[in-house]
């Protein structure tokens, strides 16, 4: 079992992120029509808001709130349309204040608003490649950033899921949007960094990059993963519609914890909760 170090990430306006002595829960808020996962059952912001207030009931440590599907083949859309979905969501779970909001884009004009409006992380899928101007958004307003490994647009998922040895390329893609942040003004203490679980992988990729997480130790950034729901997690379970693949996902949070990620992100909060905090005691005894 690969040890986890412990960090702490600063965050604007509130206490810092203490990450390493238990393992935090993000809950997810697809504010969109098309999420795989939810069929856009959160697509009315009040149904949003509601749902966000109900995972921090039920242990939520960050809500991610997103406007734009990232499945594969999904269609971007344009940054006022996202803007009119999550500024609601964003400002409202922002104001109750129990929890850091979390705003899950890769649009500098996106993270500019929502980080206005309370949002206190930018968690980009594209690791700093889609958009030049979302660096120095993050750095001018002191927000934390998830860098996520990725290669291509989702249009084209699959186009640049070939590799030699994923778990070592994995590691040095990201070592490279280390890099990017840096340059960009952001200092590195504020950065976390997320394997891409599916993005640009496929089922067997992404498979080896779990069982390899922690490759990615030597980076020492603290680690986000997100396995919730994904479909390769069928090619263990046989077929099963995302709704119908939280057990599958609550094994794979179990093996991540274990293997040192940080911050698990889920849409099934209470749940994987109960996870976590079992697989937190196997580690406090490893």
């Amino acid at each position: 079992m690969s040890p986890r170090k412990h960090y702490s990430i600063a965050l604007t306006g509130r206490a810092p992120l203490d990450l390493g002595g238990r393992t935090l829960v993000m809950g997810i808020i697809n504010v969109t029509p098309d999420s795989f996962a939810d069929a856009g059952r959160r697509f009315d912001p009040a149904r949003a808001i509601d749902d966000g207030l109900l995972m921090i009931a039920d242990g939520a440590d960050i809500l991610d709130v997103g406007g734009e599907s990232t499945r594969p083949g999904a269609e971007p859309v344009d940054a006022g349309e996202e803007l009119r979905r999550v500024l609601p969501v964003v400002e409202a779970l922002a104001r109750d204040g129990r929890v850091p909001v979390s705003i899950d884009t890769y649009k500098a004009a996106v993270a500019r608003e929502a980080v206005a409006s309370g949002a206190t992380i930018v968690n980009d899928v594209s690791g700093l490649q889609y958009d030049t101007d979302l660096a120095p958004v993050v750095s001018g307003a002191g927000a934390a950033l998830v860098l996520m490994h990725n290669r291509g647009r989702s249009s084209e998922m699959y186009r640049g899921a070939v590799y030699e040895d994923v778990a070592c390329e994995v590691g040095r893609e990201l070592e490279a949007a280390i890099a990017r942040a840096t340059r960009g003004g952001i200092p590195r203490d504020r950065l976390i960094l997320d394997p891409g679980f599916g993005f640009a992988k496929r089922a067997e990729h992404t498979w080896e990059s779990l069982a390899r997480l922690d490759r990615l130790v030597e980076l020492d950034r603290p680690i986000l993963v997100g396995p919730s729901r994904k479909s390769f997690l069928t090619a263990a379970t046989g077929e099963r519609s995302p709704v119908e693949r939280d057990w599958a996902t609550a094994g794979a949070v179990a093996a991540c914890v274990l293997a040192g990620a940080h911050i698990v992100r889920v849409h099934a909060v209470r749940e994987m909760v109960d996870v976590v905090r079992v697989a937190d005691r196997i580690r406090l005894r490893a």
